[in-house]
């Protein structure tokens, strides 16, 4: 029989403070140290660029922050590629965003698509995060995950084309190509 160590967010944060994975990227999924791929072009422009564009569109409703950890309560710390949050200011100093902070959270998946649509998944809505999408950049497609019952998203929708609005902000309509091209 194996025996796994599950981390808390508490021991997580001290073996970062203590510089543990300085040389590698990690993420805190229910209590296990998940190694983050490393982010090619594709991901990086994706990422950037969208993030620039809901800035455009959302102004100061809200903050865009790009690959930065959120603390959830099931002993995980992922780094979502796009976290769309309150914009509390210096209250982000003392912890990331948590649940209660989140809009709605983004992936840009290439290779990580099915940990994206599986994993992250099941993590996000166990939290109580309200609205997650997956933009599937090899399929050319949008994912969207809303309305949690018992711990589930019971919505999905696929986009290809169109506009799509987030939960939050109904009358905010999102170019779906902006979301891939």
């Amino acid at each position: 029989m194996t025996t796994t160590y599950k981390w808390t967010i508490e021991r997580y944060h001290q073996a970062i403070d203590a510089g543990l994975f300085d040389d590698q990227p990690v993420e805190l999924l229910r209590g296990a140290i998940v190694v983050m791929p490393p982010e090619r072009e594709t991901h990086a422009y994706y990422n950037s660029e969208v993030g620039d564009y809901l800035r455009t569109i959302l102004g100061n409703s809200v903050k865009i922050r790009e690959a930065h950890p959120i603390t959830l309560p099931n002993d995980s710390e992922p780094v979502p590629d796009l976290a769309i949050v309150k914009p509390l200011g210096a209250i982000y100093l003392e912890h990331h965003p948590y649940p209660d902070d989140i809009f709605w959270l983004i992936e840009f998946s290439n290779t990580t698509l099915s940990k994206d649509l599986n994993e992250k998944k099941a993590v996000y809505s166990q939290a109580g995060i309200a609205e997650y999408w997956v933009v599937n950049l090899t399929g050319r497609k949008v994912s969207v995950f809303r309305d949690l019952e018992n711990e589930c998203y019971v919505t999905e929708e696929t986009f290809t084309t169109g506009v799509v609005s987030p939960q939050f902000f109904p009358d905010v309509q999102i170019q779906v190509k902006r979301l891939m091209n």
